[in-house]
């Protein structure tokens, strides 16, 4: 009987869930709107509600639950902090609940670092002994991983690059020098604020004064539209730069980079290497700048897969 793992991942607007083995094999898909603005009770009824029928159809071969959730997630599985787009999740006993109401041992992780061990055990770091993982989407979080483990720190922050301070685009000649940028924890001049979707749409909005969603601005860039391709690389040059430190200090074997800005492809991964390279030392200049594996999957896989370790199912 091959044991299997409930995983969850709780995200701004949706909870997915699945019943996923030890080789990352997902099945019994569910998924719901997450109730974001109703605080932590409600979100974890709906974690359980959209798990009922997984357990039905996995039975007792269902051994543990991976929980992975945006916010920053203690050493007790408890969220420590977390933002707006989940209002009163902060201090949710994610943990508690989940084994009280599914019956399960659970493991909660933030959800970077669920998608960092799916993709290195699993994804586009499976054959490296370390990794960084960096996911660029609404926000940029990250997981270092040694053997498909998430370094996680004292305060479960570690791999939070987008909060690595970054210096902000030179001014244009002759132009006034840039505003600061407003990261969403508060401060200002995040690399988070420059490189995120969301600070790429801002970005194109003030240059060629129309709004634009992230996926459209990464067609007109690879068409050739001026703006879009400035814009793009101006956000990859500062992310590639801020990996170079972290590949200096680190030095993992391989940096991959996930999610929904990923996709941009050539338009962001080109000059991104580019950066790297120039900034990085000779030794982690040759780290491989990879592109994620596994997708929208991969905080189910991780976090799965992680749980399925600890149960002793793999």
């Amino acid at each position: 009987m091959t044991p299997l793992a409930l995983a969850v991942d709780i995200g701004g607007t949706k909870i997915a869930a699945a019943l996923v083995d030890g080789e990352g094999r997902l099945a019994e898909r569910r998924r719901a709107p997450t109730p974001a603005s109703e605080g932590g009770a409600a979100i974890m009824a709906a974690v359980a509600a959209v798990s009922a029928p997984l357990l039905a159809a996995g039975g007792s071969r269902v051994v543990a639950c991976g929980i992975g959730t945006a916010g920053v997630v203690d050493g007790h599985g408890r969220v420590a902090s977390a933002t707006d787009l989940l209002r009163g999740w902060a201090g949710t006993d994610v943990k508690g609940v989940a084994e009280r109401t599914l019956g399960l041992p659970a493991v909660v992780m933030n959800d970077c670092h669920a998608a960092g061990a799916g993709e290195s055990r699993l994804g586009a770091a499976r054959d490296a002994e370390t990794a960084l993982v960096v996911a660029v989407g609404t926000g940029i979080g990250g997981a270092l991983c040694r053997s498909g483990t998430p370094v996680t720190g004292r305060t479960g922050t570690a791999g939070s690059i987008g909060h690595v301070p970054a210096p902000p685009p030179p001014a244009l000649p002759d132009g006034p020098a840039p505003a600061p940028r407003r990261c969403s924890c508060g401060a200002t001049d995040h690399v988070e604020a420059y490189a995120s979707g969301p600070a790429v749409e801002r970005a194109y909005r003030e240059a060629a004064g129309r709004a634009l969603p992230l996926a459209e601005i990464g067609r007109r860039a690879a068409a050739g539209d001026a703006d879009g391709q400035r814009v793009i690389g101006d956000a990859a040059t500062l992310l590639g730069r801020v990996l170079a430190g972290a590949a200096n200090l680190l030095d993992p074997d391989v940096i991959v980079i996930a999610g929904g800005v990923s996709l941009l492809g050539p338009p962001l991964l080109a000059p991104l290497a580019s950066a790297f390279r120039a900034e990085a030392l000779p030794g982690p200049r040759d780290i491989p700048v990879r592109a994620a594996a596994l997708g929208g999957d991969a905080v189910l896989v991780g976090a799965g897969t992680h749980a399925l370790a600890r149960a002793g199912g793999r």
